[in-house]
């Protein structure tokens, strides 16, 4: 029993239309046999009723006809004989007070439709009542005489009639109006059908259309020429977002190449390195050398890949925490590994805490620092200060600054001012640091108005 409701409901996902089409035409059909449903209740109830006071208009047309022939102005009440009276008595029942003056010779005293007209007959107003005789029989009385409020009537006059014409009248107006519903309803079905299916057809093309095309090789679109104002809106939101696809993918295909090519001179610089050191022995000095290049082509590849990864985490969402600045940034030198000659100083409040995680801010700062550790001469500050909308962290060197040509292109990936200046790294770390910094709601800038040397700006949440 247990598993009743659950076959139920299997049952009924599996009649369940799967199409919009199918599903809009299931909703009509419902609607509208719902609404066929109850007209047809209610125009057969009010057809019943009109043919039933019909048949009570009848019978009391007929109960007045006969007490004409009925002589109440003495005493006892006596039925005048009138031609054709035969006819007229056809189902009638004449009382004098309880007492049964004439009865149809179909029913003698004892038979049910005898006594419900006996019965009638006893209250002495107009009334009606319905017997089951084989067939539906229904009764009337006629009071005959005084009729004023609580007088007793001289006489009653019953009257009885089949109701079998008047049934069948009322059943074959209901099986009209049955099939009459059963056309709509199709009718109905077939119509939201063919307009849901041309509605949607606009819909069925533009399928076809993101099927057939290449979100990158294609420059084709939805458009919103011809189409309904929603479809256009819906077609217009979709060209927009291609859009925003075929730009995120062009971007990371340029990225991808990009890496690749920064990739591949280090690997070169390795796999020269090797051959060399296959074609000969060399002396102490120059293994130490190999080594050296070596272990700078590994770093700088390794970098590259961690810069990958970093730039993966970038898009997904950022871990909240918060973070002791200058402590983060006091160590930060250390693991920067950054050259003798160039001094990195940190000022700026001790009890300063950052709206970021102490690792993300890590990652954030480290590649400013050490771009502008690259290009100064002998000094880069780091200058914390704080701000009414959160944490400033400035880095400040003293090398040549950024060319003015080259300020455009600063945070866009695989771009370096000057690839021939000696100095290492893929032109990564500024573009990794700004998407860090945004996806933790802060912002990496460049402040162009700093000669000599560069200034860059990192802004974070508050802590």
């Amino acid at each position: 029993m247990s598993t009743l409701p659950s076959l139920l409901a299997a049952l009924v996902g599996r009649c369940r239309p799967r199409t919009l089409r199918g599903r809009l035409s299931l909703i009509a059909l419902t609607t509208a046999a719902l609404v066929m449903v109850v007209l047809t209740v209610v125009f057969n109830s009010i057809v019943r009723q009109r043919l039933q006071q019909q048949a009570d208009n009848e019978l009391h047309a007929r109960a007045g006809a006969v007490a004409a022939t009925v002589d109440t102005r003495h005493h006892p009440v006596r039925v005048l004989e009138t031609p054709g009276d035969a006819a007229l008595d056809t189902n009638v029942w004449i009382y004098a007070g309880t007492r049964l003056l004439e009865h149809p010779a179909s029913a003698p005293p004892g038979d049910i439709l005898t006594r419900t007209a006996t019965a009638l007959a006893a209250h002495g107003d107009r009334r009606c009542a319905e017997v089951m005789a084989g067939d539906r029989i229904r009764l009337c009385a006629e009071p005959v005489g005084d009729v004023r409020p609580g007088a007793e009537p001289a006489a009653v006059v019953v009257t009885a009639m089949d109701l079998a014409p008047y049934r069948a009248s009322a059943d074959t107006l209901l099986i009209a109006s049955l099939a009459l519903d059963a056309s709509v309803l199709v009718g109905t079905y077939v119509l939201t059908r063919l307009a849901v299916g041309r509605a949607l057809r606009p819909v069925r093309t533009m399928t076809e259309q993101a099927t057939r095309w290449s979100v990158v090789a294609s420059d084709q679109r939805f458009g919103a020429d011809g189409r309904p104002v929603e479809l256009a809106r819906l077609g217009a939101s979709l060209d927009e977002l291609l859009d925003r696809i075929r730009a995120v993918l062009r971007h990371e295909q340029q990225l991808t190449r990009e890496l690749s090519h920064e990739l591949r001179n280090p690997l070169a610089r390795i796999t020269a390195e090797l051959d060399w050191w296959q074609v000969r022995p060399r002396s102490t000095a120059e293994t130490r050398t190999t080594h050296a290049s070596i272990a700078d082509a590994a770093n700088s590849m390794r970098t590259i890949c961690e810069t990958v990864l970093d730039d993966a985490r970038a898009g997904a969402q950022t871990v909240p925490g918060t973070a002791d600045v200058m402590a983060v940034l006091r160590r930060l030198p250390a693991r920067l590994g950054v050259r003798d000659k160039v001094t990195i100083t940190v000022s700026g409040p001790d009890s300063l805490v950052a709206g970021v995680p102490a690792a993300l801010l890590e990652r954030i700062v480290a590649p400013v620092v050490d771009n502008a550790v690259r290009h100064a001469r002998s000094r880069v500050a780091i200058q914390v200060s704080t701000e009414p909308d959160g944490t400033r962290v400035a880095v400040v060197d003293d090398g040549p600054g950024v060319p003015a040509a080259f300020t455009a292109h600063l945070f866009q990936p695989g771009r370096r001012a000057d690839p021939e200046d000696g100095h290492g790294g893929a032109g990564l770390g500024l573009p990794l640091a700004r998407r860090l910094a945004r996806s933790a709601g802060g912002d990496v800038t460049h402040d162009d108005g700093h000669p000599p040397g560069a200034r860059f700006v990192v802004s974070l949440p508050a802590g």
